[in-house]
C-alpha cells in the first residue's frame, strides 16, 4: 500500500515514494540549478475571456429588459447546476474525497460540469489539490501573491509557473484518472462541451418556447457563464485578500459571508483551508448559514446516492479557533480569546 503524505492543511496525498522520485528525476525542468522560466501566453483565452465578459455583460442586460420568464428560469438552473456542479462535484466529491458518491450522482454532476466549462473534472482536480498542497505559493495555479486579477482569471491565460510542473510530477491523481466517468468526459472533451455547453443552452429556449437566437446565444449562454466564471474567481481572489480568518490567522484563505449566497455556500474559505476534508465547507453547515451545496449533497445523502459524508468535531473546531484563529469566530470570538 502506498504511504500517505498529509500538507499543512490537512489534504491527505497517497503516492509511490519511489514512483515518485523516478518521475521528478526523468522532467526536464527538475535539473538542478535550472531556474529559468518564461510566461507563455494561451492566446485562445486571452482571447475568449474579454469576449465573456463583454457578451455576458450585454446578456446580463437582455436578461433584464427582454428575455422570456422561462429564459430567465432557464439560466439561473443553469448557474445554479453549475456551480454545484463545482463546489458539490469537482471539489468536495472528487478534489478532497469529503464524501462517496454512487455512479447516477456522478453523472449528473459530470453533465452539469461540463456545461459550467471549467476544464475536466481531471485537469480540475489536480489543479485544486496543487492549490490546498502548495496554497498561495508559486507551485499554486491561481498563486493569490501574484495579484488579485492574476487569481481571479489571470492565471488561465499563461502556462503554469515552472514550480507547479515541478511539484505536480509528485501529485497523485490517479483516484480521479481511474473514474470511467471523468475518463470518458475527459477523452470527449470538447465534443461534450460543444454540444453541452454550447449547442444545447442555445437551441433549447429557441425551440421549446420561441425565445430570439440573440437573446439565447447571450443569456442563458453567455451571461450564465460569465456568473459561473466570476463566482469561481472570487473564490481563488477575494476569498484570499480580504475577509475574516476565525480559525487560521496565517492562511491567506478568508471568509466573505456577503458571498454566500453567490458561492452557493463556498464563503467559509477559511474554514475549508482549516479542514479541507469536511463536507460541508463549513463549521455549521446548513444550519445557521444556509448553504445549498451541502443542503444539495444531504438530499442525495437521504435516497442513498451520497455517503460517508465527513465532518469535523465541536471540540477540534474550537481547538484550532483558540489556538490560531484570529479572534473573529461567532462562538468563540475575542472575548473568550482574551481569557
Amino acid at each position: 500500500m502506498a504511504p500517505q503524505e498529509t500538507d499543512a492543511n490537512g489534504v491527505l496525498f497517497e503516492h509511490d515514494v519511489e514512483t515518485k522520485d523516478a518521475a521528478l528525476a526523468k522532467t526536464p525542468v527538475q535539473q538542478a540549478g535550472d531556474e529559468k522560466w518564461e510566461t507563455h501566453y494561451v492566446w485562445h483565452i486571452i482571447i475568449f475571456v474579454p469576449l465573456v465578459y463583454i457578451s455576458g455583460v450585454y446578456g446580463g442586460y437582455l436578461f433584464l429588459v427582454s428575455a422570456t420568464w422561462q429564459t430567465k428560469i432557464f439560466t439561473i438552473f443553469l448557474y445554479v447546476s453549475s456551480l454545484l456542479s463545482v463546489t458539490a462535484g469537482a471539489h468536495r466529491l472528487w478534489s478532497h474525497k469529503a464524501y462517496k458518491a454512487k455512479w447516477p450522482l456522478q453523472l449528473i454532476l459530470t453533465f452539469f460540469h461540463t456545461s459550467a466549462l471549467q476544464y475536466s473534472v481531471i485537469n480540475w482536480v489536480r489543479d485544486h489539490r496543487m492549490h490546498h498542497k502548495y496554497a498561495d505559493t508559486d507551485a499554486d495555479p491561481h498563486n493569490s501573491q501574484r495579484g488579485f486579477f492574476f487569481s481571479h482569471v489571470g492565471w488561465l491565460m499563461v502556462g503554469k509557473h515552472l514550480e507547479f510542473e515541478r511539484k505536480s510530477m509528485g501529485l497523485d491523481i490517479s483516484d480521479v484518472e481511474a473514474n470511467p466517468i471523468l475518463q470518458f468526459q475527459r477523452k470527449y472533451y470538447v465534443i461534450l462541451v460543444t454540444i453541452i455547453c454550447f449547442i444545447l443552452p442555445t437551441i433549447i429556449p429557441v425551440y421549446f418556447w420561441n425565445e430570439t437566437w440573440i437573446n439565447a446565444i447571450l443569456v442563458p449562454g453567455m451571461f450564465h457563464r460569465f456568473c459561473v466564471y466570476n463566482a469561481i474567481g472570487f473564490v481563488n481572489s477575494a476569498l484570499h485578500k480580504w475577509g475574516y480568518k476565525p480559525y487560521d490567522k496565517d492562511m491567506a484563505a478568508s471568509e466573505i459571508h456577503l458571498f454566500n449566497y453567490l458561492l452557493l455556500g463556498e464563503s467559509a474559505h477559511n474554514y475549508h483551508h482549516a479542514f479541507p476534508w469536511d463536507y460541508r465547507t463549513s463549521e455549521l453547515g446548513i444550519s445557521t448559514t444556509f448553504s445549498l451545496t451541502t443542503a444539495f449533497i444531504n438530499l442525495f445523502a437521504r435516497i442513498g446516492w451520497a455517503y460517508d459524508l465527513k465532518t469535523i468535531s465541536d471540540d477540534i473546531i474550537r481547538k484550532r479557533v483558540m489556538r490560531t484563529g484570529d479572534g473573529s469566530h461567532q462562538i468563540w470570538g475575542w472575548d473568550d480569546k482574551d481569557e
